[in-house]
């Protein structure tokens, strides 16, 4: 970007942001079936929107300057404690910093050399991620793989002295299965460690599925064992996004996310979350968007929610080639393919609109396409599924993606960091990849190929290097 000589009208500002989304995916309408969640209301939309605009520019830094933050963040945290079982929490930017903050205070509180977070493999990689930032070593159990949960047995035998805090979602993102919660929280009960539910996306959406009629066993802060539960406003709740809070069952927990640091000559510095500096914009928002809709909106999109995951999973298991993977608790939908080529497919899909969001295969658990079933989704899962049978029998039709013989075994084998962008561009474009973001995606069926033949470790490298190269 080059900066202008003089200021530019607001006009021309939003006509230039208008042709800089022209590839973007719609946020709206529920094509989309991963990282946007839409109610189908507008006026809930709006009043979170001037709302975040309201609050844009105060400073979540220090709340003694912006008392409104305060009392705003009570009635949000309030509002999922009640949901969840009581608890202390803390308004964050997401599930990542909600987990984060979940894993530094129970790494402070154990206080204890070298600590171990014993987590699922499907837990959600922000645990990966806080690990590597707070110096805290994962240490991953299988999951059974009929029905994609963790075993209360499985994180027994993992439990050690080194143990910090174990892990259970609520639901797990990949398959949208709810870990049996009640037995892991037992089970780390009984050895005296701390134990985190992943409830980021189940929080706000669970109990009102349940309400709706669904079984959905104890998750929460009620269960005994439980410790301290993340729950995504930005999710299910419908914010906007940068909207999550963390509920830790004992004040004393929640203390010990905080950092306070007075070494220096300048203001008291006291974070309740990692960020310092942060806008309030995401607080009004959320707190507007729960106003908005309150209980009775909430329980009739979980009506609405139920219904449509239900279609899309018996529609799904309907077209030849098609299953679904588990019993899906939530309405998280993931499928794989016997004779269909999913990634193949989700090219197709994208084509035809509709983005279906592609899992690598892992731990056992075969590659697939997951949905996120969302508020909006009833009106148009006819469509969608129109969609997925007609591009399941075009990726029939092509075949799966043939990659050029060798080229697996070179990517592990090659020093990544010994190419620098444009080379590792060019590398792509020779299998037919355009990493170009005006692109749409095109040939992301040869690169989903490609990463699910690697190793874990080969295929992270190979993403830090197509983010360079996108950002270059």
């Amino acid at each position: 970007m080059n900066l202008p000589a003089a200021g530019r009208a607001a006009e021309e500002l939003l006509a230039e942001i208008a042709r800089m989304k022209a590839h973007d995916l719609p946020v709206r309408g529920g094509q989309v079936t991963a990282y946007v969640y839409d109610t189908g209301r507008a006026e809930v939309h709006d009043a979170a929107i001037r709302a975040y605009v309201e609050m844009l520019e105060v400073n979540c830094l220090d709340p003694t300057a912006f008392p409104s933050v305060v009392e705003m963040e009570k009635q949000v945290v309030g509002a999922v404690a009640d949901l969840l079982g009581g608890g202390h929490g803390v308004f964050t930017s997401g599930g990542t910093e909600s987990i984060m903050l979940a894993v530094k205070a129970a790494r402070d509180l154990a206080g204890r050399p070298d600590p171990v977070v014993v987590l699922p493999v499907t837990a959600h990689p922000a645990f990966h991620k806080a690990a590597h930032y707070l110096g805290v070593e994962v240490r991953a159990v299988p999951v059974d793989l009929e029905t994609y949960k963790v075993t209360a047995r499985a994180v027994r035998e993992a439990i050690d002295e080194r143990t910090v805090l174990v892990v259970a979602s609520a639901p797990s993102y990949p398959q949208g299965v709810i870990d049996p919660v009640e037995e892991v929280a037992a089970v780390a009960a009984a050895a005296g460690v701390p134990c985190h539910v992943d409830a980021c996306v189940g929080g706000w959406l669970l109990p009102w599925l349940r309400a709706a009629g669904a079984h959905v066993p104890p998750f929460d802060l009620s269960v005994p064992g439980v410790t301290s539960i993340s729950c995504d406003l930005h999710k299910f709740g419908y914010a906007p996004k940068g909207a999550s809070v963390v509920l830790f069952a004992d004040p004393a927990a929640r203390r010990g996310a905080y950092f306070a640091s007075a070494a220096w000559p300048g203001y008291t510095v006291i974070n309740a979350t990692v960020q310092s500096s942060r806008s309030a914009g995401p607080l009004g928002g959320a707190w507007a968007t729960l106003q908005a809709l309150g209980r009775e909106g909430y329980e009739a999109l979980g009506r609405a929610t139920l219904e449509a995951a239900r279609r899309l999973r018996e529609g799904v298991a309907a077209i030849p080639g098609l299953r679904v993977l588990g019993e899906p608790e939530s309405s998280l939908v993931a499928f794989t393919g016997s004779d269909v080529d999913v990634f193949v497919l989700a090219d197709e899909a994208r084509s035809r609109g509709w983005f279906l969001q592609p899992q690598l295969s892992y731990a056992g658990i075969p590659a697939n396409l997951h949905v996120t079933v969302t508020g909006v989704t009833l009106a148009g899962v006819d469509a969608m599924l129109k969609v997925i049978a007609e591009s399941a029998e075009a990726a029939r039709g092509r075949g799966p993606v043939r990659l050029p013989d060798g080229l697996v075994e070179l990517i592990a084998g090659m020093d990544l960091d010994a190419l620098d962008d444009a080379t590792f561009a060019e590398l792509a474009a020779s299998v037919g990849v355009d990493l170009r973001p005006e692109a749409g995606g095109a040939g992301m069926a040869t690169v989903n190929t490609v990463l699910d033949a690697l190793p874990a470790a080969a295929r992270e490298a190979v993403l830090v290097r197509f983010l360079s190269v996108l950002y270059s």
